[in-house]
Order: C-alpha cells, then structure tokens, then sequence
C-alpha cells in the first residue's frame, strides 16, 4: 500500500513563512503538503497563489490538498444568508485549490450551535442540496474531489458511523449518476478521531471509525491524541509517550485494508497546532516538533512503503 507523507500548513500561521516550511519539510524528504485556510486563502489575489505554488515547486514539493482550518465551511446555520456565505466559501476554496495545483479542497460538512440542536438535519439537507452543485464546481475548476472530515462530536458533522455512511453513500449515488460532471465526495479521515459522551465515555473509538471510512477516504491526518480525544498533538519522543496513537498498528491497519482505498493509495498529512503561538520561548520549538514527528512518522512507513 502506498501512503505519500505531507505536512499540513496550519502550525506556521502568524509564525513563519511558506518557504521556511517548504525549506523544513524538503530537508526531511517530504514532498507533499496541504494547505491549510490562513487569511491569504479568503484574500489574497491569484499570483500570490501561482507565486506560492512555485515556490513550492522549486523545492520539489506539490501543493496536494487544500483543507480548512477553522471549522468556517460547515451548514446548518439556521439562516439562508449565513448558508449562503458558507457556500461562497467553499467556491472560493475551490478557485483558490485550482491555482495551487491541489487535486482537492475539504472541510467540514455541518456545525450544529449546542444551543440549536433543532438544526442538525435541515443542516444535512441544506450541505446535501449545495454539495451538489460544488461537486459541479469542483469538476469545471479541475479538481479530482472534495473531501469531508468525520469529527469527535455529535454536533460537528459527520461523526457516528450512521452519519459517515449516508453522506457517503448519498453523495456516492448523485456523483454516480453524474459522473461526467462532477467529482466524488470523499473523505479527509483523522485517525485521532473518535466520540465520547458527556461524561467523557467512549462511544465510538478512534480505530473503528477510522477503519469504516476507509472505502471513501482519500487522505487522513496524522495526530496524536489521549484516551478521550481531548487535546491533540504530535509524535515527538514525549508526546509519543502519553498519546494513544500507536503508529505501527496504524500502518498494521492501513496494510489490511490496502484493497479497500477508493484511490489505491493515500496520503496521510501530519497535522499538528504546534506550540503556544506567539511567544519567543514556544515558538522557536516548532521546527523541533514538526522535525521529530515526521521522524517518528517515517520511521515506521519505511522507504518502500511510504512514498514522500
């Protein structure tokens, strides 16, 4: 099975330049990277885009997924006009994934407001119904797909297994029967995933879930997490010492399910927040984070199995 390593562009906002990661990240051998949605992405005109994009490039590094940052591109807002911003959004994710290279865009689908449970499924009504004519968008942009993530909460869209099959299996039928106009809608997988209760109980563990979006997942995050997915990290020597995720049987899992990938490969992308932003004695430690990780990540994805 072949899983390309990336990086996703997040902890460097605020903090350093694009060509300081993309320098970072061809030091260590890894060539892919998705973009994450800082403020340049909503503002920024083109040729800063097609200007990043070469940068990229000259490093030997592609731009290969584009995926938010900040939970903004989910429905179920309760109010058109909200709605309607959440689909401008995601058409200009979409234009802006076409300039860099990236075969694909994602997000979220729906973010319930707690005081609003009422709007859970007119939310899933109104992502279906848009979905579709982004999917549209997506195929004339010249992507290859959107993608989703599955989230750690009932309210983020989707979550439970329920929830995952039948966006998929919906979005499925509508690209089936329209396949020479628009792309699929796939999945971006997140293997520190998982659901607990209120009382912090686990409904939903992180390995079952990941496994079951397996036949629609297109890349994943890698990150790190704790018993209840509370807080999230990376894979240095000490993170990997109180973090539940167990790198060799991820590769364990992805290797018994080679077969089951709709794209006979993926790319998994380390994502991590990296250290306190905006402090002289944290934010020097980012490359050391960032560094460390993909060591770990490499370490078990061995030349051969792992293609950067």
């Amino acid at each position: 099975m072949t899983v390309h390593l990336g990086v996703k562009s997040d902890p460097i906002v605020a903090r350093y330049s694009f060509d300081w990661l993309f320098d970072l990240m061809k030091g260590c051998g890894v060539h892919h990277v998705q973009l994450g949605s800082s403020f340049p992405v909503w503002f920024a005109a083109d040729d800063w885009f097609r200007s990043l994009r070469r940068s990229a490039e000259v490093r030997s590094i592609r731009i290969s997924s584009m995926f938010s940052s900040f939970r903004e591109l989910g429905f179920a807002n309760e109010d058109p006009l909200l709605d309607e911003a959440t689909r401008r959004g995601w058409e200009r994710a979409i234009h802006v994934a076409s300039l860099v290279g990236a075969d694909s865009v994602g997000s979220n689908a729906c973010l319930v407001l707690r005081d609003k449970p009422q709007t859970r499924e007119p939310g899933l009504r109104t992502f279906a119904e848009n979905m579709k004519g982004l999917l549209a968008a997506a195929r004339s942009a010249g992507l290859k797909a959107l993608t989703i993530e599955p989230m750690s909460s009932v309210y983020e869209l989707p979550s439970t297994p329920e929830d995952i099959r039948n966006i998929a299996q919906e979005m499925g039928a509508f690209h089936d029967s329209h396949a020479s106009t628009t792309v699929p809608l796939q999945l971006c997988g997140d293997i520190s995933h998982g659901i607990a209760d209120a009382e912090g109980t686990v409904i939903h563990d992180n390995w079952s879930l990941f496994e079951m979006q397996i036949p629609w997942m297109r890349e994943f995050h890698f990150k790190n997490t704790d018993d209840i997915f509370n807080s999230t990290f990376g894979f240095d020597p000490s993170e990997r010492k109180r973090g539940i995720i167990d790198l060799p049987r991820l590769k364990r899992l992805i290797d018994a399910n080679a077969g089951r990938f709709p794209c006979g490969e993926v790319t998994g992308y380390l994502e991590i927040p990296g250290p306190k932003l905006g402090r002289e004695y944290t934010d020097r430690h980012l490359e050391r984070m960032l560094v460390e990780s993909i060591q770990a990540l490499k370490a078990v994805f061995t030349e051969g199995e792992i293609t950067s």
